[in-house]
């Protein structure tokens, strides 16, 4: 007995485009890939590229993850982010400075044990912060966004005079990790090893995040919110602590990210928050509210754009992530990958 074509399965009857098109968000990074390789004259500067916009790439995640999350559950535009790098920037370079006779030693795993203490000081810090900035400046404001934009930027002023009166308004120069200083030579390209740290720690973060998300009551919880709050304040679940709990951890993945760029740029600023926003307003924008898997993708694009842009043509390296931002709502105008919200 066969079916009638009306009784066939909806996937039989699919075109292959339509069933690719779903994937090709995640088709994206490999075409950017191989559009660079295939711009690029030299093997060994397309691999070297590559690390590098990788690398940027996964430190935009860090930081855009959480205030993607903060988007798509709250519904709070903050600008204030930014606050959270810096302050994280600082902390963690302030933890890396006492503890110079680790990040000294010619010991990777010294190296590593101060980086990651600095950062969890970082995550700490800022995660307190966030706490703060949530209860006093964000929450009188939730449902009005031109009034979010205006506090969470005077927030975000404020914060920054706080890092000048706490650290001084001069840019801090520092050095990385012993061991994490320099670059290894792979197939001919020069690779820093920093860089590759970075990629496998964004990497780890990334899955860790997505695992959370996927595999757990609380990220269930999280995801419901974001698509539909009201049931699942409906079923007995304090959507309120829920915003809470992921605005401070966004504000601590911010601080996370701090440090990282800080060790990635050697230099840190009381600005160095708000001069990032930009990148990161593109991620969370291109890659769909309230996806941690879109702000992925996002940001590995926008990384990618800005090294192999700038390498082939360095006058167009400021506008070329605006580009793509215009290039893709073009062509899916709630983003990459958007999670819908039930009316």
């Amino acid at each position: 007995m066969t079916l009638a074509p009306e009784h066939a399965p909806k996937m039989a009857r699919l075109s292959l485009a339509e069933r690719l098109e779903p994937w090709m968000p995640v088709l994206l990074v490999p075409a950017l890939i191989l559009a660079g390789y295939l711009s690029i004259a030299s093997p060994t500067s397309w691999l070297t590229l590559t690390v590098s916009g990788l690398a940027m790439g996964m430190m935009i995640f860090v930081i855009a993850s959480g205030m993607t999350l903060v988007f798509g559950l709250m519904d709070v535009i903050n600008f204030g982010h930014g606050a959270f790098v810096s302050f994280g920037a600082f902390v963690g370079v302030s933890v890396l400075l006492m503890l110079s006779g680790m990040t000294g030693a010619p010991s990777l795993v010294l190296n590593l044990l101060a980086v990651g203490a600095a950062m969890l000081a970082a995550m700490a810090v800022t995660g307190v912060i966030g706490l703060g900035f949530e209860r006093v400046i964000v929450r009188p404001v939730y449902g009005s966004h031109l009034k979010q934009i205006l506090v969470t930027m005077g927030g975000l002023i404020v914060a920054e005079q706080l890092i000048h009166v706490i650290w001084g308004g001069e840019e801090i120069f520092i050095g990385r990790p012993e061991m994490l200083k320099g670059s290894i030579t792979l197939f001919g390209a020069t690779l820093e090893k920093y860089r590759l740290v970075a990629v496998g720690l964004g990497l780890v973060l990334f899955l860790g995040m997505r695992a959370v998300l996927r595999g757990t009551k609380l990220g269930l919880i999280v995801r419901a919110g974001v698509e539909n709050p009201e049931m699942v304040q409906a079923m007995g679940y304090q959507i309120r602590r829920v915003f809470v709990l992921v605005f401070v951890a966004g504000s601590a993945l911010a601080g996370l990210g701090g440090v990282m760029w800080g060790l990635y740029q050697e230099m840190i600023t009381a600005h160095m928050g708000m001069e990032i926003m930009i990148l990161v307003f593109i991620v969370v924008i291109i890659g769909g509210l309230g996806s941690v898997e879109g702000c992925f993708i996002g940001a590995l694009l926008v990384g990618l754009m800005q090294n192999y842009t700038a390498f082939l043509e360095p006058k167009l390296a400021l506008i070329s992530n605006i580009a793509l931002m215009v290039a893709i709502l073009m062509w899916r105008p709630q983003g990459m990958m958007p999670v819908i919200k039930a009316k």
